[in-house]
């Protein structure tokens, strides 16, 4: 599943070829992608004829604005990709459920093998109405934060610092790929409790969780073996080239050597090293 480095690239691809562009038509193909919405006319009506005006973020939510006050809500779920068309001659890959065709030419196209991501439209002045986005916690790219802060609020949980950095009403965005890769960066175990951390594990934590997203970022995020995750144009991350731990199980810690451990936790893969995380 795209987490919040992925979701942030995709972002900023678009704001770079979205805004200034005219909708000519949309196709979609099902009602599961745009299920929040009656019909398919319901959702293409508000589309067809708009211009994109800005393209910003929620967590893992895309919200493109569209002039007139309404906005394009976009969720990748597990598998969604959004991918650019220089035409309508491009080859149209399998389990492609929505197309905007622009005026200006060319399309963006809405791919999704499990169909657990989706679109809709809604007015702007009722984002804060839609569940998934109200309760959305902290997101660590956009809210600026100082450790002090950040050591305030997780002292405040008793929780397992791994569920507690994947619990989207307290962070939103981060999942199993970053979590671990955080909580090695910070020298820290998954199981830990919140509110057992000194200030100092604190500092380390904060500062692991900026710079493992920020370089996330900066390689344009983790593309894993199903590549299931694309930017815009199709093109692979390269962070999972530099992963510390996670899919890493057996090979050496890159700090100090011993081998790299998994275990099933709460249901996921959780890998960490045994001998540098306390």
């Amino acid at each position: 599943m795209p987490e919040l480095p992925e979701v942030e690239v995709v972002r900023r691809d678009l704001e770079r070829e979205l805004i200034g562009k005219r909708v000519k038509s949309v196709e979609v193909d099902g009602m599961r992608t745009v299920r929040r919405h009656h019909n398919r006319k319901q959702f293409t009506s508000r589309l067809e004829g708009k211009k994109f005006v800005g393209v910003e973020r929620r967590g893992k939510y895309i919200l493109a604005r569209i002039e007139g006050g309404d906005v394009l809500v976009i969720h990748l779920g597990m598998s969604g990709q959004l991918l650019r068309a220089k035409s309508g001659r491009e080859t149209k890959a399998k389990h492609t459920h929505v197309i905007i065709t622009f005026s200006q030419g060319g399309q963006l196209r809405f791919i999704d093998p499990r169909t657990f991501g989706e679109m809709f439209v809604t007015e702007a002045d009722a984002l804060n109405r839609v569940s998934e986005l109200s309760h959305l916690g902290i997101d660590p790219l956009e809210n600026a934060l100082s450790w002090e802060q950040f050591g305030s609020l997780i002292n405040q949980r008793r929780a397992k610092l791994k569920p507690l950095l994947m619990d989207q009403k307290f962070l939103t965005g981060i999942g199993n790929i970053y979590s671990d890769e955080i909580l090695w960066g910070a020298g820290l175990r998954g199981d830990r409790t919140s509110d057992s951390l000194s200030a100092q594990e604190v500092r380390r934590l904060y500062r692991s969780m900026v710079e493992t997203l920020q370089d996330a970022v900066k390689y344009r995020g983790s593309s894993l073996a199903d590549m299931q995750y694309v930017d815009l144009h199709g093109k692979p991350g390269e962070y999972q080239q530099h992963h510390k731990v996670y899919a890493r199980d057996g090979e050496a810690c890159r700090r100090c050597r011993h081998p790299i451990v998994r275990e099933r936790y709460g249901g996921r893969s959780t890998y960490y090293c045994e001998a540098c995380q306390v």
